[in-house]
């Protein structure tokens, strides 16, 4: 194993992976830019000094790309190639900036990836209750030879033991996590729930229940899901959820559907939506929060507060 690892960004993620490897016993640098409002955090966390990218790079030995994706090929071009050691290990925790050609390694370095399938906060929560979660790891250079046994060495210090580490190459985790955060898991449900809610609303029903039906109970149903599959979800509800289900599925996920999610799908594999991403400015980004916004509603985020647990 390395001698010191250096960690650049400090958000969900990369907060989660230095406390949980300097829990470990490693030695963390944090990288970040000097008006970055993370310092603050990373300094009450026990990290200091807090380093400027590019001298993080001069002092470590893995680098870890722990901020966000469409800001690697620029920060990679100016901030990490020009410092880059021979025999350095480059660390990704999603494959979409090097599959997609926006950072391209030197051949003398590893080059790894450890994708936790949680957000930041569940990684470390889960490190620190000593409880298992599962990731991608994959191997895409290998020029010390021993790239597999550094990126397993790390992936359990995170916290992901062996048995809960899934190989893949930097490919499928890139086009499959945009398309599953596009089409199912963030794009696809949201716009499902809240076309739900629209449609008891539009025949009468009270926002309160409203949200109730189609949002409130859905944390039980995916815990189902995640832990009996989708037949065993099938045989743990009522038999009206079930006739219901067999009724309607086909008409809700029809063969429109399945073309916009062929179209969602050829659109990453393509390049075409990662390049779109890695070209977004500071701008484009405050404009997308109108648009996010727009994707729901003042209405269903007042009564989304009602039912919070938070507010309990």
């Amino acid at each position: 194993m390395e001698n010191k690892i250096g960690i650049i960004g400090y958000g969900s993620q990369g907060r989660a992976i230095a406390l949980n490897l300097k829990d470990s016993g490693l030695d963390i640098a944090i990288g970040l830019k000097s008006g970055s409002k993370s310092r603050k955090v990373a300094n009450k966390d026990g990290f200091a000094p807090i380093l400027t990218v590019s001298n993080l790079v001069k002092k470590v030995d893995t680098i870890c790309f722990a901020f966000p994706d469409h800001l690697h090929g620029r920060i990679y071009e100016k901030e990490i190639k020009p410092f880059l050691k021979s025999g350095v290990t480059l660390w990704f925790l999603h494959g979409t900036s090097v599959h997609f050609g926006f950072v391209k390694p030197p051949e003398d370095c590893d080059v790894i990836m450890i994708a936790p399938h949680a957000p930041g906060i569940t990684v470390r929560e889960k490190y620190q209750k000593e409880k298992d979660l599962s990731a991608f790891i994959s191997i895409y250079q290998n020029f010390s030879g021993q790239a597999e046994k550094k990126a397993t060495k790390l992936a359990n210090l995170i916290g992901f033991k062996k048995k809960n580490l899934v190989n893949t190459n930097f490919e499928l985790e890139a086009v499959g996590d945009l398309f599953g955060e596009q089409a199912v898991l963030c794009g696809g449900m949201a716009g499902l729930i809240k076309a739900g809610y629209d449609t008891l609303r539009k025949n009468g029903f009270p926002p309160e229940n409203a949200y109730l039906e189609v949002s409130y109970q859905l944390d039980l149903i995916i815990y189902l899901i995640k832990n009996y599959g989708i037949e065993g979800m099938y045989n743990r509800i009522s038999v009206a959820a079930q006739f219901g289900s067999v009724m309607s599925s086909k008409k809700l996920i029809d063969k429109h559907v399945r073309k916009q999610m062929e179209i969602i799908f050829n659109n990453i594999k393509s390049g075409k939506f990662p390049k779109e991403l890695n070209n977004l400015t500071d701008s484009d980004i405050k404009k997308m929060s109108k648009s996010l916004k727009a994707l729901s509603s003042e209405e269903f985020e007042e009564v989304a507060k009602k039912f919070s647990p938070k507010n309990k």
